[in-house]
C-alpha cells in the first residue's frame, strides 16, 4: 500500500467533517466595542454592605416607597432634572430646570401640568440616592395634584445598583412611562430603572456589563464571587418582580466591567425591557376587566398585537412609532368613549383637543387646551411627539457619547439617521475590576 494513502484518507475525513459543520450566519454582526465611563462617572456599582448571613442568600435592601418620604433638604449633585408639561420636546423644549426640591417648590413647578394631567421629567446624570429621592418626591406631588400620566425622559450611563433597584421600585409603584431618546443612553444600572417602567420607548442605546463591587473586602476570586452572588440575587429578584427576564443578570455576569454590551432591539424585546411591561400588563388586564369590560380588554389586546406587527419595527424612530400607533387606534375603537384615559397612548389625549399637523402626515403636534375633555374616537386626531429616532444597536461611537456627555438636543441629520449599524456590540472601558 502506498505510504501516502493513509494521509490521503485522513485528509478526506477532515474535509468531510468540516463539510458537516453548520455554516456561519453571514448576516450575524460581530460584537462591537465602544468606550464608556469610569466607575466613578457611571457603570453598575454596588456598595451596600454584605454580612456573612447575607451570603449566599439574597440580601434584602431597605424598600423605597412613596410612603413616608424624607423631605429633608437635598441637592441633585450628580445630574440635572428639568420638568415640563409637554411631550413634544423638539418644539417645546424640556421645561424648567429644577433647582429646589422641597415639597412646595415641586408643587409650584408641577401645578401647571395638573390641568393637562401629564408631565415629563428630563433627567441626565448618574443614578444615585438623590435620584431615588427625586422620583419619590415627584410621585408624591403628582398624586396630590392628580397628575396620573408621568414620563421619565432619561439619559444616564449608570450609577449605584442598589439605588437603581430602589428607584425602579418607586417607578413601578407610581406608574411611569420611560423614554430613552435618540442620542441618549441607558447603560449599566440604568437598565434596572428601565425595567420598572410601565411602558418603555427606546430610541437611544441600552447597554449592560458586570457589576462592580466598590466596597468589597474580598482578596480571592471565591470571596468576590460569593459577594457578587448575593448582589446578583438581588438583581434577579428585582427583574423577576418587574417582568424582565432574569437572563439579563446572567448576561451581565459574562461582560467584563471594562466593556459594555449594547442590547439590540430584538434583545430588548426578548428580555422584557422595551414596550409594555409584562408584569404591569397582567395587573392592568385584571383592573381593566373590572373597570372597562371584556370587550375593551379584547380590543386592547388586539391593538397591542397589531401595533407590534404593523408599527414596532427596529428601523422606525419613536415619532413614527407614535404616529403609527395613534393612527391605528381608530381601527380598534380607541380612544374608548367610556374609558378614554385607559386607552392606548392616552397621554396624548390628556393635553386636550388634538389637531393634525398641517400638511405633514408623519409629523404630529400636541396642541394643549386646558380643561378640555378627551374626544371620542370619531373626533380624535393625531398628536405631536418628539422626533426621536430608534437606532439599531451596534454602532461604533465616540467615547464622549458613551460616557454620557450631554448630546445635542436637536434631532439628528438625515445623514446620521440613515447610517447602517451592526446588531450588537461590546464596549471597552477604563473601569477597574
Amino acid at each position: 500500500m502506498s505510504p501516502w494513502r493513509p494521509r490521503l484518507l485522513l485528509l478526506i475525513a477532515c474535509v468531510a467533517l468540516a463539510a458537516c459543520r453548520p455554516a456561519g450566519d453571514p448576516a450575524a454582526a460581530p460584537v462591537e466595542t465602544v468606550e464608556v465611563a469610569s466607575p466613578e462617572e457611571g457603570g453598575a456599582v454596588s456598595t451596600a454592605p454584605l454580612s456573612d448571613e447575607d451570603m449566599p442568600e439574597v440580601a434584602n435592601l431597605p424598600e423605597a416607597s412613596i410612603e413616608g418620604v424624607d423631605w429633608s433638604p437635598m441637592v441633585l449633585s450628580d445630574g440635572t432634572a428639568s420638568l415640563g408639561c409637554e411631550l413634544d420636546y423638539a418644539n417645546a423644549g424640556d421645561g424648567d430646570v429644577l433647582g429646589a426640591f422641597e415639597r412646595e417648590a415641586l408643587r409650584e413647578a408641577m401645578s401647571a401640568c395638573a390641568e393637562r394631567g401629564v408631565f415629563r421629567l428630563r433627567f441626565r446624570g448618574r443614578v444615585t440616592q438623590e435620584f431615588t429621592q427625586l422620583m419619590q418626591r415627584l410621585a408624591v406631588v403628582a398624586d396630590e395634584l392628580q397628575i396620573n400620566k408621568r414620563v421619565l425622559d432619561i439619559d444616564s450611563s449608570g450609577g449605584m445598583v442598589e439605588e437603581a433597584i430602589r428607584a425602579g421600585d418607586v417607578i413601578a409603584e407610581s406608574r411611569w412611562t420611560i423614554w430613552v431618546r435618540e442620542g441618549a443612553v441607558c447603560h449599566s444600572s440604568c437598565v434596572f430603572v428601565l425595567a420598572g417602567g410601565d411602558t418603555r420607548l427606546i430610541g437611544g442605546r441600552v447597554g449592560i456589563h458586570r457589576i462592580i463591587r466598590m466596597s468589597s473586602s474580598a482578596s480571592t476570586r471565591a470571596e468576590l464571587n460569593r459577594e457578587l452572588r448575593a448582589v446578583y440575587g438581588r438583581v434577579r429578584d428585582y427583574l423577576e418582580r418587574n417582568g424582565a427576564a432574569v437572563a439579563v443578570a446572567d448576561l451581565m455576569m459574562a461582560v467584563p466591567n471594562r466593556s459594555l454590551r449594547i442590547l439590540t432591539p430584538d434583545e430588548l424585546k426578548l428580555y422584557g425591557l422595551d414596550g409594555v411591561n409584562p408584569a404591569q400588563d397582567d395587573l392592568d388586564r385584571l383592573r381593566l376587566m373590572r373597570k372597562c369590560g371584556q370587550d375593551f380588554v379584547n380590543r386592547r389586546d388586539a391593538y397591542v398585537r397589531a401595533f407590534d406587527t404593523t408599527c414596532n419595527a427596529p428601523d422606525r424612530d419613536v415619532e413614527q412609532l407614535a404616529a403609527c400607533g395613534l393612527e391605528l387606534r381608530g381601527t380598534f375603537g380607541f380612544p374608548d368613549e367610556q374609558c378614554p384615559s385607559e386607552s392606548p397612548l392616552s397621554e396624548f389625549d390628556l393635553v386636550g383637543q388634538l389637531t393634525a399637523a398641517a400638511g405633514i402626515a408623519s409629523r404630529l403636534r400636541i396642541l394643549g387646551v386646558p380643561g378640555v375633555e378627551p374626544q371620542p374616537a370619531a373626533e380624535a386626531r393625531p398628536a405631536n411627539v418628539a422626533p426621536v429616532r430608534r437606532r439599531a444597536a451596534g454602532t461604533q461611537v465616540p467615547a464622549a457619547e458613551a460616557s454620557n456627555v450631554p448630546p445635542p438636543e436637536a434631532p439628528p441629520s438625515d445623514e446620521s439617521a440613515d447610517s447602517t449599524e451592526p446588531a450588537a456590540e461590546t464596549a471597552e472601558t477604563d473601569e477597574e475590576g
